[in-house]
């Protein structure tokens, strides 16, 4: 429940443990930027598709409990508690714990940690608008802050995979909401080449769930809430 791509965090719903993900670099030029397997490949094929190999960088990857609290304390101390709780996620409560965040921005000599520049033109305005079809959504938006918790952050990326990022955009939703509109019934989602996904929710029943799949290509991912998101994949 507390694993997968759709996980989610924010301080209603802190990690419980650091997950156990297997970690590679987001751009071979910054091995020390690390993101979970899958998402990196994507990322990394997304950004090609947006010719913005020159132009966007990764600025802030996978984080640690450790790091996560360090972060908070110095931009706490440099920039105050109001601004803090608009840019930085409390430790336990960030999705950069998760490994299947990532922030971006565009190259310079001087990027800022915590807001870098992500414009909405050029490579990073292509990449923007490409990165559902790979899977990635913007996760903070300016609209979504009550439910959030977080200011905008054009350059904060999230990987949920598809087809979740396309329905969201479809919909309009934030990751919050979309965990809550798929409970209420099936969703589909048309995807390329002619295949379709189909999502649905299954709730958790305690500590140890059995859960009955359809035949064919799945995933299952928790929720960090109360239950798990099934993806089927169809011809």
């Amino acid at each position: 429940m507390r694993s997968g791509p759709l996980v989610l965090v924010n301080r209603q719903h802190p990690l419980a443990e650091e997950p156990r993900q297997l970690l590679t670099a987001a751009d071979e030029r910054y091995p020390n930027i690390l993101l979970e397997r899958q998402a990196a490949r994507l990322l990394a094929a997304c950004i090609q598709a947006a010719g913005g190999a020159r132009e966007i960088v990764p600025v802030s990857g996978w984080r640690s409990q450790a790091e996560q609290q360090a972060i908070w304390e110095d931009t706490l101390q440099r920039r105050g508690e109001a601004f803090t709780r608009q840019y930085v996620a409390v430790p336990g409560c960030s999705e950069h714990q998760t490994g299947l965040a990532i922030d971006l921005g565009r190259a310079a000599r001087e990027i800022d940690f915590i807001r870098p520049d992500f414009p909405e033109e050029g490579a990073c305005g292509r990449f923007r608008r490409l990165a559902p079809r790979y899977g990635f959504i913007q996760r903070y938006h300016r609209e979504k802050e009550s439910l959030t918790g977080i200011a905008c952050e054009p350059w904060h990326y999230r990987y949920v995979g598809t087809p979740h990022a396309l329905l969201m955009e479809r919909e309009g939703l934030c990751l919050e909401e979309y965990l809550d509109w798929v409970q209420t019934a099936p969703r589909t989602c048309r995807l390329e080449h002619g295949r379709s996904a189909r999502v649905f929710y299954m709730p958790c029943a305690g500590d140890e769930t059995e859960l009955r799949l359809p035949e064919g290509c799945c995933q299952v991912s928790g929720d960090n809430r109360n239950g798990f998101v099934v993806t089927v994949w169809e011809v």
